[in-house]
């Protein structure tokens, strides 16, 4: 009985998942659904997106918190679209509350749209929000056996940003162990080293931000003709 509540659950949120991909593919808005543990660096990261993207790529943001509006605050400090969703006690976003933050945002004036999920290796994992892709932020002070103890989560991103390399002097962080542990989840996925704070490797992450936006923009005209 339990396992039938559980699909039903999936099942339901799939549907509406479905819906939320078709308006995003409808309005030509590429969504990135960016997922990490809390204290790893999202919000930081989509700071830095923001500086180096601004005037080029039109975004938004959904953030994702069980309390406060805090991250939101930030985003919108740089006059970037976002909502706040609090979720109270629960662990991750869900395609139903993607769907009703939506109608906040001018869709037809975005070209990128991302949702930062509440901070959780568990939970976001297997929740289908309408994104075209996730991404998940491992930071070095986590310890370098978070690929293994969440499988999951590392199978499910097919890109894998390991945050706050400056630290590895400083912290027990295996930065091949890590290389390792994700390529056995993740054989084809792709994993980038950065740091916020020196700005080390953000150009890899700036050009594939800008990569995908305009790969998913060129399918839909191709499509379209």
């Amino acid at each position: 009985m339990e396992i039938k509540v559980v699909q039903n659950i999936l099942k339901a949120n799939d549907a509406l998942a479905a819906a939320n991909r078709k308006q995003f593919r409808d309005k030509g808005v590429f969504v990135i659904d960016l997922m990490s543990s809390p204290g790893a660096g999202k919000t930081t990261l989509l700071e830095k997106t923001a500086e180096r993207l601004a005037g080029e790529i039109a975004f938004g943001v959904i953030e994702g918190d069980l309390a406060t509006a805090a991250d939101a605050e930030r985003i919108g400090a740089y006059q970037i679209p976002v909502l706040q969703i609090n979720t109270g006690k629960g662990c991750h976003l869900d395609a139903n509350q993607v769907q009703n933050a939506l109608q906040y945002f001018d869709l037809d004036s975005l070209d990128l749209l991302f949702i930062e999920n509440v901070g959780n290796l568990v939970c976001p994992a297997e929740f289908d929000l309408g994104q075209h892709t996730k991404v998940l932020l491992l930071s070095t002070p986590e310890g370098d056996d978070k690929p293994d103890k969440y499988p999951v989560m590392f199978r499910q991103c097919p890109t894998v940003i390991i945050n706050k390399v400056d630290l590895t002097p400083y912290v027990p962080f295996n930065l091949d162990k890590v290389r390792a542990s994700i390529r056995r989840i993740q054989p084809e996925g792709r994993i980038l080293e950065l740091s916020c704070q020196t700005g080390q490797g953000l150009d890899a992450w700036i050009e594939l931000v800008r990569q995908e936006t305009k790969r998913f923009k060129a399918e839909l005209q191709a499509s379209a003709s």
